[in-house]
């Protein structure tokens, strides 16, 4: 089963209130129709780093999205994850206001995670450092997850989709309930 990483983002956008932007409408839309479908099928994980980032802010929108967030998997944070995270950083790929971004992204490349969801273009899923970003990745002997918008999930014919040999993991996603 192919596993996807939730950052803040996501549930971020699943629990807002309804915004008035077109964009942000849309953004939410998506995200709570690929999560109220199953997420792909998806073995959902996460880390502290999001559940930290989710308790932020107005506490009600924080306690729903702790909900949302509640029964997946949380990844440890290996020293080989915070040293990935700090290359990221020290390289310039993520710059150093964005830390955080680069643990979530460190975390996901080092657990072989398929899938990292997201609606960060800034600093995450930016295309115009993916490429640079995922050649120091596999320079560190790891494998960067495909970057990807619940958005373009949806779009995707998941059936026809097989995770690389070493990356398959066990039915432990939650749902919400």
């Amino acid at each position: 089963m192919a596993t996807a990483y939730i950052e803040t983002t996501i549930p971020s956008y699943y629990s807002a209130r309804n915004a008035r932007s077109i964009l942000q409408a849309s953004r939410q839309l998506a995200t709570r129709e690929w999560w109220d479908e199953g997420c792909s099928g998806f073995e959902l994980v996460t880390s502290t780093e999001t559940l930290n980032e989710a308790a932020e802010g107005d506490s009600n929108m924080a306690a729903e999205r702790l909900i949302l967030l509640q029964g997946i998997r949380v990844l440890p944070v290996t020293n080989e994850a915070a040293n990935l995270a700090r290359l990221l950083v020290a390289t310039g790929l993520v710059p150093n206001i964005a830390s955080p971004d680069a643990v979530h992204i460190a975390l996901a490349s080092v657990h072989h995670i398929d899938f990292l969801v997201t609606w960060n273009f800034k600093y995450i899923a930016n295309p115009h450092i993916r490429e640079r970003m995922r050649t120091k990745i596999n320079e560190m002997g790891y494998r960067m997850p495909v970057m990807c918008s619940p958005e373009e999930l949806l779009n995707e014919d998941e059936a026809n989709w097989q995770p690389t040999e070493g990356n398959r993991r066990g039915n432990n996603r939650s749902s919400r309930d």
